[in-house]
C-alpha cells in the first residue's frame, strides 16, 4: 500500500508516540507541534523531553509549526489534540483538507456542551463522509509503548477499508491494530473509563485496598456497557481491548493521566490544586459532566459518574465517594431470572 502524506496533528505524549508508531512501521510522517521550539528539539535531536524524555524518535518522524502546511494534502491526518479544542482547530483546517482524506481520532472523550463522539464531531465539522473516519483505542499508555513495550489496540470504522488502511499503516513490531466496525462502542469505551480512572484514582489517594479498587473497576465496566448498549454498542466491544482493556490499564497504571489526577484528589488536594499540579490534560475531568447527560438522555444509572462529577463539582468529600458507592439498593448482579 502506498501512503505518501500523513500528518499526526498534536505532539503530546500518545500524538508524538503514535507518529513514532507509523514511522516505524516504514511510513513517513509529519507531526505538528503548536510550540516552535517543540518541532525544533523533534527535528534537531529527534526528542520531546516534556512529554517522552531522553527517548528517541524514528528517523521518518519529522515536525513542524505550520499545522496548515502539515494538513495540505495529508492522505491521512490523525488528529491528537484536546478533545473539548477539537471543533475550533478542525475548523481552521477543514479549507485544507483533501476531499478524500482519511481522518483519525486519539481523543477519548466526549464534547461538552453537545455530548458528541469525536468521530461525530469530525463528520460534523470537516463535513466529510462517516466511512472516512477512524477512531484509535484501547490499552495504549503512550510510554510505554514509546518505549516500544509490546501492545495492541483496535481501529474502529464505519468502513472496513479505512479501518485496515489506519491499521495498516501502525502496525509495526510492538504495536498490533485489530480492526472493527463498532465507532459507538470503540469510542465509549475510551471516553467512560477516564471517569472511572478518576473514581479509583480518588480511592488509591484515600489509601483503599486493591478490593475497592477492583469492585470499583468492575462496576464501572458495567456502567460503561450499559450506557454504550443503550447507544447502540455491540456488547463484545466492551469486553475486548477498546472496553475491558483500556479500563484496566488506565485505571491500574501510574501513567494513567486521568487515574493520577485522582490520586492527588483522594490526598486532598483541591481541584484547583490538581490542575496546577499535573502538566498533561486528564480528559475525564471534562468530559464526566457529558458522560452523565448522556447516561439521562438514554435513561442509564451512571452511579459512578454521577459521584465522580459530584465530586469535582464541590457537591461530594473525597472520603464520601466510596461509601456512597456502597450504599446504593442491592440488586442481582446478573441477568434477570
Amino acid at each position: 500500500m502506498s501512503v505518501d502524506r500523513i500528518a499526526v496533528l498534536g505532539a503530546g505524549s500518545w500524538g508524538t508516540t503514535y507518529a513514532a508508531v507509523i514511522a516505524d512501521a516504514g511510513f513517513p510522517v509529519t507531526l505538528w507541534a503548536r510550540r516552535p521550539e517543540v518541532a525544533e528539539e523533534i527535528n534537531t535531536t529527534h526528542t520531546n523531553e516534556r512529554y517522552l524524555g531522553k527517548r528517541v524518535l524514528p528517523e521518518l518522524l519529522v515536525a513542524t509549526d505550520d499545522d496548515i502546511a502539515a494538513v495540505t494534502d495529508a492522505e491521512v491526518i490523525v488528529l491528537a489534540v484536546p478533545a473539548q479544542t477539537l471543533r475550533e482547530n478542525l475548523g481552521r483546517w477543514k479549507a485544507h483538507l483533501s476531499p478524500e482524506v482519511r481522518l483519525v481520532s486519539l481523543m477519548k472523550g466526549i464534547e461538552v456542551e453537545t455530548g458528541k463522539r469525536m468521530s461525530e464531531v469530525i463528520a460534523e465539522v470537516a463535513e466529510v463522509d462517516p466511512a472516512q473516519i477512524a477512531v484509535v483505542s484501547g490499552p495504549n499508555l503512550a510510554r510505554e509503548i514509546a518505549d516500544q513495550q509490546p501492545t495492541a489496540t483496535v481501529v474502529a470504522a464505519e468502513s472496513i477499508e479505512t479501518a485496515e488502511l489506519v491499521a495498516e499503516i501502525s502496525a509495526n513490531s510492538y504495536f498490533r491494530p485489530y480492526t472493527n466496525t463498532d465507532v459507538i462502542g470503540v469510542e465509549m469505551g475510551g471516553a467512560v473509563k477516564n471517569v472511572i480512572a478518576l473514581a479509583v484514582g480518588i480511592a488509591d489517594g484515600q489509601k483503599l485496598g486493591d478490593n475497592s479498587k477492583a469492585s470499583i473497576i468492575t462496576r464501572g465496566l458495567a456502567e460503561t456497557s450499559r450506557l454504550a448498549a443503550a447507544m447502540g454498542a455491540e456488547a463484545h466491544t466492551l469486553s475486548g481491548l477498546a472496553g475491558l482493556g483500556d479500563l484496566v490499564a488506565t485505571c491500574a497504571s501510574p501513567l494513567s493521566r486521568n487515574r493520577t489526577f485522582g490520586r492527588h484528589l483522594g490526598e486532598g488536594m483541591s481541584l484547583e490544586e490538581t490542575i496546577a499540579h499535573t502538566s498533561q490534560t486528564a480528559e475525564g475531568v471534562k468530559s464526566s459532566p457529558a458522560v452523565l447527560a448522556l447516561g439521562r438522555r438514554y435513561g442509564v444509572d451512571l452511579p459512578i459518574t454521577e459521584a465522580v462529577c459530584a465530586v469535582l463539582a464541590g457537591k461530594l468529600r473525597v472520603d464520601e465517594l466510596s461509601g456512597l458507592l456502597l450504599s446504593r439498593k442491592r440488586k442481582h448482579e446478573g441477568p434477570p431470572a
